[in-house]
């Protein structure tokens, strides 16, 4: 088995052995970094766009018929009852281990 040692060069921004491919980029400083303004700042056609890529996926999405909506709603508040019961129950019954054990 034998190991290759990289030799690099500190004052190179790519690594030693790239020969500066696509996918790297230059190296840049806190102060290079373009500031960003307020969200008012932006063209009408960004705001515009997002509205329209917003409305486009909610249009792919699946909404239920009101049959899957009302079981499913009955579902959830049957479970959350059923976990509050179950809770209270717990509740009582160490409450009333508690009341044994220090009467």
């Amino acid at each position: 088995m034998s190991v290759r040692a990289s030799s690099v060069d500190p004052a190179s921004p790519t690594p030693a052995g790239s020969q500066g491919s696509a996918e790297s980029r230059p190296v840049r400083s806190a102060a290079e970094e373009p500031e960003l303004g307020p969200v008012d700042s932006l063209d009408p056609d960004a705001r515009t766009g997002f509205l329209a890529g917003t409305l486009a996926e909610l249009g792919k999405v699946v909404w239920p018929s009101r049959q899957q909506l009302f079981s499913e709603s009955v579902a959830v508040i049957l479970m959350v009852a059923l976990s509050a019961a179950a809770i209270a129950a717990i509740d009582r019954f160490f409450g009333w281990i508690s009341q044994q054990v220090f009467r």
